[in-house]
């Protein structure tokens, strides 16, 4: 087993074993035991009573959260030649086509988001073995693929994310920074299940939110009351 370090056991000390926190108290605690010298990450897990292999129990969707996600999102925009200003008036890090498809190809993939439009989506296709593994392949359901590409990089810029529940049953996300004040994770928190529960599908039954967990990086996580988060 490995050795505790300090700051871990300090950590445990100030959290209540068994306990089922409130959020906005496991907000407060998680920014009072995180101890990275850097602005961590708060994660949100939520474990659902679906089986995610059956296609009508997949649970997917688009958010945006109301403060934002802490992190400077990196966004190339794919597009055709009359649609490049758009892209980078809206703030667009990178702007192009057939010049970053090659650049891909060769193994670039130095962003975080990936925007295009449903007339060069063939060209795009191709590089689904490149994309796909890495989460960045453009998909009309989570809005990365439309014509409104400005729209679409403001919203990705404001904190707008893509989620989707994972093959044990779980949907995880970053959902703000330690930085942040216990409001703000709250309303990220919220906004965040509020969706999730929005989209339970019909044909999952029994108890839909089962467990809900709040961490940051290196930290260890606190239970959150799942009642309360669905009230």
């Amino acid at each position: 087993m490995a050795k505790l370090t300090k700051n871990r056991k300090l950590a445990l000390q100030k959290i209540e074993a068994n306990k089922a926190y409130k959020l906005g108290e496991a907000a407060s605690v998680l920014k009072e035991i995180s101890t990275t010298k850097f602005d961590g990450s708060i994660d949100l897990d939520v474990r659902l009573g679906v089986d995610p292999r059956k296609a009508n129990q997949m649970v997917r969707g688009v958010v945006t959260l109301p403060h934002g996600t802490g992190k400077t999102v990196r966004v190339l925009v794919l597009c055709t030649p009359d649609k490049e200003a758009e892209a980078k008036e809206a703030g667009a890090d990178f702007v192009g086509l057939d010049d970053y498809i090659e650049k891909i190809k060769g193994g670039w993939t130095d962003v975080d988001v990936i925007i295009t439009m449903p007339s060069v989506m063939a060209k795009i296709g191709a590089l689904g073995r490149v994309l796909g593994p890495r989460g960045l392949m453009p998909n009309p359901k989570s809005g990365t693929v439309t014509l409104e590409v400005g729209k679409a990089v403001k919203e990705v810029k404001m904190g707008k994310i893509d989620f989707k529940v994972d093959k044990f049953g779980i949907v995880h996300s970053s959902i703000g920074k330690v930085s942040f004040t216990p409001e703000q994770l709250v309303d990220n928190a919220k906004e965040f299940i509020n969706m999730i529960i929005k989209l339970k599908p019909s044909a999952a039954k029994g108890q839909y939110i089962k467990s809900v967990y709040l961490s940051s990086t290196m930290s260890p996580g606190l239970k959150i009351d799942s009642k309360s988060v669905e009230a």
